[in-house]
């Protein structure tokens, strides 16, 4: 009937059908605040109506005075040497010195492990709180209680400060550094504890009244969980403490659930295992290997784009132009979508004009804007060009490629051994996504001299060279190695070149410039000197302000 799910194959895939998401479906992996988060989002707002109850009526804030001295009153009449040395040990846990040990530790935590989008959260949370308490403390200006007070104190009672700067700091450890599960739940209840100790420390020296005490644990926590919910979601920002690359994304979970139900509505595949693979030799995406149903199941090779991928390119991009000058005219990127329609666009095209490339199967949509997922064939058997045998049929297949691509008007961009795959003896490109239409000749040369590169790798450049005059002139190869400098070889390659440079003293780079003619080397474009100025100045003012708001919330004074 009319809409139903029809079934077909494409390579023996499996395929069901492709239905559109019903209008106000949410996404595979939405961002929500989650029932806890929408918990203390309603306490934050129970909180503004406790604010107007206590200063905004009159009658109110005299009946919220009398119960607070009613039950301060009782503790100080429990005071003895025992207690007030007890209450006085707990009272230094909200003290400047131990909050500020426990954030700078959690920040510098965050970094070395490069969880950035965690460490900015961390930031706004404290920012937020701490700015908070500071503006409605002295807007409100209660005094202290009217009852012997024997603890330090400073400024305004309402709400208390060290008890809002402890919760918070302590909601924001649990939030980063404690994976998800019993072990977080424990550090809260641990954390609870121990702002209540203090809470209740403070009350006992006469600092503080109890509904302070109440609204600072209630507010800080609040605001912590809130802004991470929405800012760094656990389902999409996981607690991992292996470091690596940042734009290797966990696909467990939720992530890995959304993949799966998003592959069956957009692409009508039924995913039965994922995987990741290739790690090591990708820095820009997350490579996963799909096992789909089919007869037999198969393989599909997929990758994960984000947010966070496309901002790293962007830094990596501009420090690059600001040390070395612009390579090229590069494709600016405004969102993940454009991303990935571009590698797809990409990789149709160079299929179109003959050029061996993994089959593409399309796009699909993770959550709207931040993350796609890129699914294509899986070439079975396939083998980096450097790990493979590399005969002369090898060698004029990998650069038929690049003659291919010249002739097409196309260029790759991004010619390293992870890229260059040897399946039946047929050379085949992937991850194309930095690929250009209509490159300069400059850029069509740098890909000749990057494939001609990671072939010496496996054989004598000479041979290399000899089997390269069957396809491109000797100017061609001339041009290639003139363009050719550290920048412009993808770190993947400069690694192997060193590594073979170091335990067989062959330097091969310099082998090929022996072969080919000389030629004077190809400048790079540089930057103006008054836009390398004006760069590095609004950097400098970003980190001035980013080092202003540590120094507010961790009290570094470093500033």
């Amino acid at each position: 009937m009319v809409g139903a799910r029809r079934e077909f194959r494409i390579a023996g895939i499996k395929v069901t059908g492709r239905r559109r998401r019903p209008t106000g479906e949410k996404a595979p992996l939405p961002r929500d605040l989650q029932r806890s988060g929408r918990i203390w989002l309603i306490a934050l707002l129970g909180m503004a109506v406790v604010w107007g109850s206590l200063f905004a009526l009159p009658r109110t804030t005299e009946w919220w005075t009398e119960q607070d001295n009613a039950l301060l009153q009782q503790l100080v009449e429990m005071r003895t040497a025992t207690l007030t040395t007890v209450a006085e040990a707990l009272h230094s846990t909200g003290s400047e010195w131990f909050v500020r040990f426990l954030r700078i530790g959690t920040l510098v935590a965050l970094v070395v492990v490069r969880r950035w989008r965690h460490f900015f959260a961390v930031l706004l949370s404290l920012a937020i709180v701490e700015l908070s308490v500071d503006l409605i403390s002295e807007g409100i200006g209660r005094p202290r209680p009217f009852v012997p007070i024997i603890g330090s104190w400073n400024g305004p009672a309402h709400p208390s400060g060290p008890v809002a700067s402890l919760a918070v700091t302590l909601s924001a450890m649990a939030l980063t550094l404690v994976p998800r599960g019993r072990r977080r739940n424990l550090f809260f209840v641990v954390s609870g504890a121990a702002v209540t100790a203090l809470g209740l420390a403070r009350m006992y020296l006469g600092v503080d009244h109890a509904s302070d005490v109440v609204v600072a644990g209630v507010f800080a926590p609040a605001v912590a969980v809130v802004v991470f919910r929405l800012f760094a979601p656990a389902a999409v920002f996981p607690v991992t403490w292996k470091r690596g690359v940042t734009a290797h994304l966990d696909i467990t979970g939720a992530r890995g659930d959304a993949i799966r139900r998003a592959m069956d509505d957009q692409l009508g595949m039924e995913v039965l295992a994922i995987e990741p693979f290739g790690l090591e030799g990708s820095g820009g995406s997350t490579p996963l290997r799909l096992l789909v149903a089919g007869e037999p199941d198969t393989y599909v090779f997929a990758k994960l784009y984000s947010q966070t991928h496309l901002r790293s390119d962007r830094w990596y991009k501009l420090a690059r132009a600001i040390l070395y000058g612009s390579l090229e005219d590069e494709v600016r990127f405004a969102s993940v979508r454009r991303l990935v329609e571009y590698e797809d666009y990409i990789q149709r095209l160079m299929r179109d004009a003959g050029i061996s490339a993994a089959e593409p199967f399309g796009i699909v949509e993770i959550t709207p804007e931040r993350e796609y997922l890129m699914v294509s064939e899986f070439l079975e058997g396939a083998r980096e060009l450097t790990d493979a045998d590399v005969d002369d049929e090898t060698i004029d297949a990998a650069l038929g490629v690049i003659r291919n691509l010249w002739d097409a008007g196309l260029a790759h961009r991004d010619i390293k051994p992870a890229n260059v795959m040897v399946a039946d003896r047929q050379v085949v490109l992937i991850d194309v996504a930095f690929g250009t239409v209509r490159p300069s000749p400059w850029r069509q040369a740098v890909d000749l001299a990057n494939m001609m590169i990671i072939l010496g790798l496996r054989v004598p450049p000479a041979t290399v060279y000899e089997r390269a005059l069957l396809q491109f002139s000797p100017d061609d190869i001339a041009e290639a190695f003139a363009a050719t400098r550290s920048i412009t070889i993808p770190s993947q390659s400069r690694s192997s070149l060193s590594l073979l440079k170091k335990e067989r003293g062959i330097d091969v780079l310099e082998q090929f410039r022996k072969l080919a003619p000389r030629l004077e080397p190809i400048s790079i474009q540089r930057w103006s000197p008054r836009r390398i100025a004006l760069t590095v100045a609004a950097i400098l003012l970003a980190l001035l302000l980013m080092g202003t708001i540590v120094d507010q919330v961790t009290g570094t004074g470093f500033l």
